[in-house]
């Protein structure tokens, strides 16, 4: 294990983490205000990639491939906030899940429809498939530098957002307090819309940048679902700066345990044993790591009454 090495897993820790947050951003802030358990939130995910995938190969433009996924998503997020969201959103939560759960078996037959069961490739740009050269010694993706780069604005904005603008405070006080928002003026279902449009855009944004690193196939966003309420669970349902803290816990969590973990078995158990044993350790270190939160702070890290 080389300090090259290390540095290079933190890196790909963070750049996950930060994609996390893309989608726990979205995930919290729609359960905090609308006080909706949407599971759908994943499908959002997995259009954002597959709309990017085709915009891209056709037109041959990564950026324009990442916004019309973005404006597509948000439309179709828009359309099942009219006629789902704000039905269920009077409704009991299993009633949410179960409405929510329907949502992600009939895109995946959609998408099976208009894409076909087999995964997508997602060909990146020559100029930003090669490596550049951080440190004497080190070589890292420009694309995985693209992400995080990415994922800092985003971050820096949403913070901007959220707590320097009229329209945070008004997200703000629907997260902490939906009722006497409502009874302030607030026009709640204006401000559930908006809340459910910027939350499927970062979703889409998320699936187009993490699309050519990852296989872009059916059920990818009940894969990322699961981690990103992890993540929200940890931070805090509700805030902005918990999903954020969240995020990038897990992300370095899983990053370094799946790269680290079976090295170390290795010195105890044989190669091939360590090397199947070693990601699902790193799995379990996530739950772990949101049973210790809970246990002390049951809020999560950075709750949104805080």
């Amino acid at each position: 294990m080389t300090s090259t090495m290390v540095i290079e897993q933190l890196l790909n820790g963070l750049q996950f983490g930060l994609m996390l947050f893309l989608i726990a951003s979205g995930l919290t802030l729609i359960f905090g205000i609308m006080d909706i358990m949407n599971l759908a939130h994943g499908t959002l995910y997995m259009s954002g990639a597959y709309i990017a995938s085709m915009v891209m190969a056709y037109s041959g433009s990564f950026v324009q491939a990442v916004f019309v996924s973005i404006a597509v998503t948000v439309v179709l997020a828009l359309l099942l906030e009219l006629f789902l969201m704000r039905y269920l959103v009077m409704q009991s939560h299993l009633s949410q899940v179960l409405g929510t759960y329907a949502v992600i078996l009939i895109t995946n037959d959609i998408v099976k429809i208009i894409w076909g069961p087999a995964p997508i490739m997602f060909n990146l740009p020559q100029y930003l498939s090669g490596p550049i050269n951080l440190m004497p010694g080190l070589s890292y993706s420009s694309y995985r530098i693209l992400i995080i780069i990415v994922g800092l604005l985003v971050a820096i904005g949403l913070y901007v957002f959220v707590t320097r603008t009229k329209a945070g405070v008004l997200v703000r006080a629907g997260a902490s307090d939906r009722t006497m928002a409502s009874l302030m003026g607030v026009r709640v279902s204006w401000l559930f819309m908006g809340v459910f449009a910027l939350g499927a855009g970062l979703a889409a944004l998320a699936g187009a940048l993490l699309g050519p690193i990852t296989s872009v196939h059916i059920g990818m966003g009940e894969d990322i679902l699961i981690l990103a309420l992890v993540c929200i669970v940890i931070g805090g349902i509700g805030s902005i700066r918990g999903a954020l803290a969240g995020a990038l816990l897990v992300g370095m969590a899983d990053t370094s345990g799946r790269a680290f973990l079976p090295m170390l078995l290795r010195k105890v158990f044989s190669p091939d044993v360590a090397s199947s044993i070693g990601p699902t350790l790193a799995a379990v270190t996530i739950y772990l790591l949101m049973a210790i939160v809970l246990a002390f702070r049951p809020a999560g890290l950075f709750p949104a009454r805080g």
